[in-house]
């Protein structure tokens, strides 16, 4: 074998060469599973097309199915994915999308395990779309998927009582509101009842990874009562983010009561004070964001009105209060259920 150059005999640029070379390889990489694992689900919704067309036109029953799946897994006996339970799973899932631009362009983007989790868990096509969209947008994996589909998501985003249509441009201000809730749900804080700011605020930076997780994404942790002086007069902001993809600041205030008008106010004022002390140039303008434990929306409406500066105001909740609708419920095995059978059937693919 050849003995390699000692580091100090390199030429110039070979490390930046080098770091170049293995950003490539490791791109490569990725874009070469990712492409595997669109190639796998275009494969499963063939034969799940297959099978559909095959059952309608000449009524193949769940014993041909069986045969499929055994004679299957003897012709490719190191391939996994052809139990009798998957096959349907695959038949169901060509049932679910018939139209092959949204597999190409959505589903087939996700993990199998992703796939099996919308058709487990929604029934109503709009939504299952929507949290498939969603999933691949901000890269979620089963287990936030699960967690999302629980707490209702699709129901929360963008929800928020604002003040964005009169604050920010029209281009803007839709995707704006989507980046903010309501409720957020904390159901990482336990059952113990909060009454105090401070309480709720340091529960919340003992759980920040969580905290960030349900705030979605896009949010970066800056500070925790952030100091702030005007006029000899010190102010502190309960917890200052930026988000990334809004390029703004987002001051979020804590509240453990109901709301009241008098807290726009004071979130506005921190607003400017961000405005002015903090924000670059570049940066739009900052967004406020009040955290209550109840409130009236016309009273919040109201409230808003006549603010130069964008503001949202939301609930926040230590669980959702109502139970599941039905359109979240199935009445196939759950994914606990089926997860030791995918773990050996699927267990040589690559989830994304």
């Amino acid at each position: 074998m050849p003995v390699p150059i000692p580091t100090l005999e390199l030429p110039d640029g070979y490390a930046r060469f080098l770091e170049n070379l293995k950003e490539r390889i490791t791109k490569e990489r990725l874009k070469a599973v990712l492409s595997a694992n669109t190639a796998l689900i275009l494969m499963y919704w063939d034969f799940g097309n297959e099978i559909l067309q095959r059952q309608k036109q000449e009524g193949w029953g769940a014993k041909v199915i069986d045969r499929l799946s055994y004679d299957l897994r003897q012709a490719f006996p190191q391939m996994h994915g052809f139990s009798p339970r998957n096959l349907k799973y695959m038949r169901k899932f060509a049932d679910a999308w018939p139209d092959p631009v949204i597999v190409q362009r959505t589903v087939a983007q996700l993990s199998w395990r992703s796939n099996i989790t919308l058709l487990d868990r929604l029934e109503d096509p709009e939504i299952r779309l929507w949290y498939a969209q969603k999933a691949l947008e901000v890269g979620m994996g089963k287990d936030m998927l699960v967690h999302q589909i629980e707490l209702r998501l699709h129901q929360r985003a963008g929800a928020a009582v604002t003040n964005f249509k009169a604050t920010i441009p029209p281009l803007e201000s839709d995707m704006t509101a989507q980046a903010f809730k309501d409720p957020y749900v904390f159901d990482f804080l336990g059952t113990a009842d909060t009454r105090r700011e401070a309480e709720l605020e340091q529960k919340l930076i003992d759980h920040v990874q969580k905290f960030l997780l349900e705030l979605g994404q896009g949010f970066a942790f800056v500070g925790r009562q952030v100091p702030m002086e005007v006029g000899g007069d010190n102010f502190t902001l309960d917890l200052l983010f930026y988000h990334l993809k809004l390029r703004c600041f987002v001051v979020v205030e804590l509240k453990s009561g109901h709301f009241k008008p008098g807290h726009v106010s004071q979130l506005n004022m921190y607003c400017n004070i961000v405005n002015d002390v903090m924000r670059h140039s570049d940066d739009k303008p900052t967004i406020g964001l009040l955290l209550v434990k109840s409130k009236s929306k016309m009273v919040v409406e109201y409230s808003l009105a006549g603010f130069a500066n964008p503001i949202g105001v939301a609930k926040w909740e230590k669980e959702i209060q109502q139970s599941l609708p039905e359109d979240l419920k199935s009445s196939l095995p759950s994914i606990e259920e089926i997860e030791a059978e995918l773990s050996q059937d699927l267990g040589g693919e690559q989830e994304s």
